[in-house]
Formats: structure tokens, C-alpha cells, sequence
């Protein structure tokens, strides 16, 4: 392979390592992972304001608060096992999960917000998980 080649085999390969990282939220720079609404890293140690979560995670938020209309009402507002054990552990009953629509998808998509205790319009706790259950970060402005 000429050397034109190569340089252009490894520019598209660079360019393609810069854009899935960014897809899994990894800093391509630094290898960190970010919390600017993907959910950061795997640790509930994590953190997000809902002002870095999409705009669609807010409104899940507010129809929780208001005990409001969810996009899936067969699914939103039910039982969340934790079966992956990223989150404290609690009973069986704890946890409850609610689909944050991902614009352009016709199915629910990965992103969730999961809450536990207290009450359906008062919970205790608050996460964010925009990868399928694969990492969360604590919402703790959720009901300011």
C-alpha cells in the first residue's frame, strides 16, 4: 500500500476512535468519562444536573412530580429490579423506572430514569441511565 494510502487509512481509523468515543461519552483526549447527560461512568458515585440531561429526561422529571401522562404507561412508573447491581441495594420493591424518549426512535430506546422510595410523586432517590442500565449518576437537583 503507498504511503498516500496509508495516511488516509489512518485518518479515516483516527476519525472513527474519535467519534465512538464520543458516542460512549469518552473524552478521547484524556480517557475520562463525562456526565454531560450520558450517564457518566459506572460508579451511583456519579453526578448529574438536570441541566446536562437531555431536555426529554427533564419532562420525565416534571411528570413525576406532577404524577403526570408517560409515553409508556405499560412500562413507565414499574418495578426496576437492579439486577446489575450498580445501585445501592435495596428490596425488591425500591426501585421504579421510567423511559426518557430519545427523539427519531420508534421504540423506547436505552435512556431511563430511575427513582426509589418515598412516594410515585415524592421519591427519594433519583437516576440517570442513558445506556441501558450499563452505568447511572445520582440526579440530585431532580426537584428543585
Amino acid at each position: 500500500m503507498s504511503t498516500r494510502n496509508n495516511k488516509v487509512v489512518g485518518s479515516v481509523a483516527g476519525a472513527a476512535v474519535i467519534l465512538v468515543a464520543g458516542y460512549f461519552g469518552l473524552d478521547a483526549v484524556t480517557g475520562d468519562d463525562t456526565d454531560a447527560g450520558n450517564g457518566g461512568g459506572s460508579s451511583v458515585g456519579d453526578t448529574c444536573a438536570v441541566s446536562t440531561l437531555p431536555d426529554q429526561a427533564d419532562d420525565v422529571i416534571n411528570s413525576i412530580l406532577d404524577d403526570g401522562d408517560f409515553a409508556h404507561p405499560d412500562h413507565d412508573g414499574k418495578h426496576f429490579g437492579n439486577y446489575e447491581g450498580l445501585l445501592p441495594d435495596e428490596p425488591g420493591s425500591y426501585y421504579r423506572e421510567y423511559t426518557v424518549s430519545t427523539p427519531g426512535l420508534d421504540h423506547r430506546g436505552a435512556r431511563r430514569i430511575v427513582v426509589g422510595g418515598g412516594t410515585d410523586t415524592d421519591p427519594d432517590v433519583w437516576y440517570y441511565t442513558a445506556d441501558h442500565y450499563g452505568s447511572f449518576c445520582s440526579i440530585p437537583d431532580a426537584e428543585d
